[in-house]
């Protein structure tokens, strides 16, 4: 007859009230994993056992509830497999799945521990401290363009200088047209293309009406008045003028940007030209370029072409467009920004572009994301983002053989194994939820009921030892 059980009995069940305190206590800590308490009978040489022993304290890994917080630098594994890892101010290397970070003096993310996060930074296959990347983004310089417009069909030609006529005087009598511009006061007299030509030796008879000529080949009268039955007009040609909207179709103005990041205006100006007849048929648009109100001309000087379907046929590849800018106080690299008009179209509509380029000013940090692949984003003012690293997740292939060693972390052990490394959403890890937290995977009601059960077993056992003293003393009481 001993009091060995009952007091095991006694000592198990009070160090499973104090597994089940910590978990209470913890039930509001974030990232915190329960633990249970198992217990394993004790035998010597005897039929009879000798009480209880606590076994092991297992942790239960299973995931909490995810919360969204709003906080910039909260993040949540979502899912079981996953730690973060951390490492102290000497560098020890820690995992958690508190993900409760923010902003030292230093810039680094850090948990409340003030344990720092790690992850992949640039091209490094190595873990390191994450940072937050104050400062601006570099400016990049405008590369490639693309515009994918409906040039309208309907629109019509302007003519070109080239070809400009100001009238025909036409022979009657004999069946000859004589074409002609003006220059100031003076005839000059062209063929049909508009290339210079002979002037008539006359007279000629248009229209019943006597027209002489000088040496010069100079009408000797007017060829107006009576005489205008003999004049037929011709379209006025026009030069290209960005000041003269007579003189294009369609106008884009869009910005790029130079090496330095300082934006320059860009506008396009399309001049619907006569059709080429063919055979095959085309619509012809010519392309002036003004940069900063100063015209450049690529070379050769591009023309888009479309067949009878509205289909774009020339150009068929992206060509360059060179651009010389202005040195001044902080000289910029010329630019050589990639035209591509692909996908183009001249149809019975509207004018409707839609344009991209990949260039942009500088601009200051604004925020950092976290996306559910552990990309590490940075925000800046100017609209663009970054991709400044990636996080570092850990797992073992026996969680239960890590080490708790409090402030919500843990480190590997022989018994866990070493770290296996990777990133949200690769090898079986689990993805990342930023904004958000996970909360303790304590079931509360399950630990109260908990608890009752073990104050039950301790009553259970005390009153063993009661009941082995009682035995005792009357044993003692025998006379």
């Amino acid at each position: 007859m001993g009091f060995g059980q009952g007091l095991s009995g006694l000592k198990g069940a009070a160090q499973k009230l104090d597994v089940i305190g910590n978990n209470i206590a913890n039930s509001g800590t974030v990232g915190f994993k329960s633990s249970t308490v198992s217990f394993a009978d004790v035998y010597a040489n005897s039929r009879v056992g000798l009480g209880t022993q606590v076994a092991a304290v297992n942790q239960n890994f299973s995931i909490g509830t995810i919360s969204n917080t709003g906080g910039q630098f909260d993040m949540a594994i979502d899912g079981d497999r996953g730690m973060f890892r951390v490492t102290d101010q000497s560098g020890q290397v820690m995992y958690t799945r508190n993900g409760e970070f923010s902003v030292n003096k230093e810039g680094y993310l850090v948990n409340p521990q003030g344990y720092y996060l790690t992850g992949y930074v640039g091209e490094s296959t190595t873990p390191e401290r994450i940072r937050v990347p104050y400062g601006n983004i570099a400016p990049q310089a405008t590369s490639t363009m693309s515009l994918e417009a409906n040039f309208n069909a309907n629109s019509p030609a302007v003519p070109v200088d080239a070809a400009e006529q100001l009238g025909v005087l036409r022979d009657t009598d004999n069946g000859v047209d004589y074409h002609f511009r003006m220059n100031g006061d003076t005839y000059e007299w062209v063929d049909d293309a508009g290339n210079p030509t002979a002037a008539p030796t006359g007279p000629i008879t248009s229209n019943g009406v006597t027209i002489n000529f000088d040496a010069s080949g100079q009408p000797t009268g007017s060829l107006d008045g009576a005489q205008l039955t003999a004049y037929v007009p011709a379209v006025v040609g026009m030069d290209f003028d960005p000041t003269v909207p007579g003189s294009f179709t369609h106008v884009l103005p869009m910005t790029v940007y130079d090496s330095l990041g300082n934006s320059h205006q860009l506008t396009q100006y399309f001049v619907k030209r006569d059709p080429v007849a063919g055979p095959p048929a085309e619509s012809v648009w010519d392309v002036h370029y003004l940069v900063d109100g100063n015209e450049v001309t690529p070379t050769p000087a591009p023309q888009l072409r479309f067949d009878e379907g509205g289909r774009l046929t020339a150009p068929t590849a992206p060509f360059t467009l060179n651009i010389p800018l202005a040195g001044g106080t902080s000289p910029a690299e010329p630019l050589a920004i990639s035209v591509d008009y692909a996908g183009s179209t001249q149809f019975g509509g509207e004018f409707k572009p839609d344009y991209l380029q990949n260039g942009y000013a500088t601009g200051e940090y604004s925020s950092l994301t976290f996306a559910s692949d552990g990309s590490i984003v940075a925000s800046y003012t100017n609209g663009e983002v970054m991709n400044t690293g990636t996080l570092a997740l850990a797992h073992f292939n026996n969680l239960q053989g890590m080490k708790p060693v409090g402030g919500n972390a843990w480190i590997e052990t022989a018994e866990s194994g070493p770290a296996i490394l990777g990133t949200p959403g690769s090898m079986g890890f689990s993805t990342i939820k930023g904004q958000a937290l996970e909360e303790s995977n304590v079931d509360m009601g399950t630990e109260l009921v908990n608890m009752i059960i073990t104050q039950r077993v301790y009553q259970a056992n005390a009153q063993t030892i009661t009941t082995q003293s009682e035995m005792m003393q009357t044993l003692i009481n025998i006379r």
